[in-house]
This record gives C-alpha cells, structure tokens and sequence, in this order.
C-alpha cells in the first residue's frame, strides 16, 4: 500500500474528524461547558469516526478492514496520549488567551498531532 494513497486518505478523513471534533468542542464550549471536557467531547466524536474510516479504508489490506480489539486497544492507548496533549494545550491557550482563541487555535494542536499519529497509526495500530 502507497505512503501516498494512504496519505492522501488520511488526510481526507483527518478533514472530516478535524470537523466534527472542532465543532463538538466549539458548541459545548458555547454552552458554557469549559475547555478541557469539551476538548474531550469532541475527539471522542472525532476518535470514533476516524477509528472506523480510517481502519475501513486507509489502512486496509486489499479491502480488507483492519479493526479488531487489538487495533483498538493500540488505537485507544494512542489516542489517550494525543488528547492529554491536546487538552492540556487548548486549555491553556483558553485559560491564557481566551476561549476564541482557543476556538481558533484547536485545529492547529489537531493538525500538529495528526501528522505524529499518522506514522503511529501506520506502524502500531494498523500494522
């Protein structure tokens, strides 16, 4: 399987997460829900999605699906790591610069991890 198709795929998904999770954390921060379990909410959303998307399509194997509970165990530890990352770093710039800009700041912390999490996920989780 090309670095490239599975790049470009990663990337299209990753658009799609990196909405959905930046607009579950937009709304329930608006709600007055405060940065850090609204951060959760949404990567939870967007873990979700990406999980499946991407184990159905960007890392299968001659169309074969690559999930499991194993793969998810090595998914979920993963994705445990990057959200403690990702919180930590949108709740200070909520706590520091404002909650608009850490509206604005959370698609870049996305953007930074999802190019680390796409060599783990390819070599650790959907090997």
């Amino acid at each position: 399987m090309s670095l490239f198709r599975q790049g470009s795929q990663y990337i299209a998904i990753g658009l799609l997460q990196l909405l959905l999770d930046w607009g579950v954390f937009v709304a329930a921060s608006a709600l007055g829900i405060a940065a850090a379990p609204s951060n959760l909410l949404g990567r939870i959303s967007g873990a979700l999605l990406g999980f499946w998307l991407n184990g159905r399509y960007t890392f299968s194997r001659h169309g074969q699906q690559r999930h499991g509970w194993r793969r998810f165990a090595r998914f979920l530890a993963l994705w445990l790591a990057m959200t403690l990352i990702s919180t930590l770093l949108v709740s200070y710039t909520a706590s520091h610069l404002g909650l608009h800009m850490a509206w604005l700041g959370k698609p870049l912390v996305e953007g930074g991890l999802a190019l680390v999490t796409f060599f783990l996920l390819r070599h650790l989780v959907y090997r």
